[in-house]
């Protein structure tokens, strides 16, 4: 169900202080896992599970650069090697944690959920984070309750946008009349699409005349497991109907998205919108963020009563139309690359020469 050898998001580095209590807990690929800080700052991810008697790591206690269980006492340290047994000089050789690569960009941290000799930081997507400079970025995240699958096939095909958020980003049916570009990639896919002549946004028609009309340009990059990096721009209404718009640039944005699937059934969803601060103004990145925190929970609603139809009935065919090309595409890709990893020899490591 969930490819292994991927980086997952879990979550927004500020979540994770180097706080006494600051253990975060997250289920990434139907794996438990617990995160916590060293005094240096780095991050440490580990199975939520002790080997002594599967008590959760999460329920104990930092210290220093280790994690004690706070069932019976036993200390492990960011390698997940057990290095003290409260009541016996001898640590068994297998009393060990799984423990996991971790990278912080982009102010997301990053998770290896599979072999660790295959951890490469070059396949983390590229993103524009609260942190970059050049950019006012704000960041949110939900739980929304449907298979991954679901939202990959969700985020490749913004037709969606006129009806299921007709009342934030939509504004026009323009979307059902455009045929995207898409753009199959090793790992993912690349989307284009223009927009010309078309009202803004309906969470931003109040603020310019009835009869003005602009021209809308997005350029997604997904990259599995689930992640949609949008390039967003708004350009006044040029005349060119082919390539860039000639009309002067108003807006320009990002938008970066991680979905991390929980389990079969539920999704965490870490984004962000912001402009760039060259087209910023007052309140403008506080416009962003309602509209973002609106439209996802729109989202929310139709993909988790889809995903209780679906379970429902499972057999039950559906109907394909033109705009079902996106997301065949990238789903195809998917089942590709997760037929490929599932024909590959498991990896020899010990859970506790994983990271070491």
């Amino acid at each position: 169900m969930f490819l292994k050898n991927c980086w997952y998001c879990a979550g927004w580095d500020h979540e994770l202080s180097q706080g006494r209590d600051a253990l975060l807990t997250r289920r990434i690929a139907g794996e438990s896992l617990v995160l916590y800080r060293r005094p240096d700052g780095g991050v440490v991810a580990m199975e939520d599970r002790c080997c002594h008697r599967q008590a959760p790591l999460s329920l104990g206690r930092k210290e220093g650069d280790a994690l004690r269980c706070m069932y019976h006492g036993w200390k492990f340290g960011p390698h997940g090697r057990c290095i003290e047994i409260p009541g016996q000089a001898q640590i068994p050789e297998r009393a060990c944690v799984r423990t996991f690569p971790v990278v912080e960009r982009d102010n997301w941290i990053w998770v290896w959920m599979g072999d660790p000799a295959k951890a490469d930081p070059a396949l983390i997507c590229k993103a524009v984070g609260p942190g970059h400079p050049d950019w006012n970025i704000r960041t949110s995240k939900v739980r929304v309750n449907t298979n991954y699958r679901l939202e990959l096939a969700n985020l490749s095909d913004l037709t969606h946008i006129s009806w299921v958020h007709d009342q934030t980003f939509g504004g026009t049916t323009v979307y059902a009349s455009t045929r995207p570009k898409h753009t199959l990639k090793a790992r993912g896919m690349d989307t284009e699409i223009w927009l010309r002549g078309v009202p803004a946004p309906r969470f931003a028609q109040h603020l310019f005349p009835p009869d003005m009309v602009f021209d809308l340009y997005f350029l997604s990059q997904m990259s599995f497991p689930c992640n949609f990096i949008l390039h967003f721009q708004v350009y006044a209404a040029g005349t060119a109907t082919e390539g860039p718009s000639n009309g002067q640039l108003m807006l320009d944005t990002f938008s970066s998205q991680a979905i991390t699937p929980c389990d079969a059934d539920a999704v965490d969803y870490y984004y962000s919108w912001g402009a760039s601060k060259a087209t910023d103004a007052p309140g403008l990145g506080e416009l962003l963020y309602e509209a973002i925190n609106a439209a996802f929970l729109e989202d929310k609603r139709i993909l988790e009563g889809q995903h209780q139809r679906m379970k429902e009935k499972p057999d039950f065919r559906t109907v394909d139309y033109a705009h079902d090309a996106g997301p065949g595409k990238l789903l195809w890709l998917l089942d590709k690359l997760l037929k490929e990893e599932a024909a590959e020899p498991a990896p020899t490591v010990s859970a506790c020469a994983a990271t070491a």
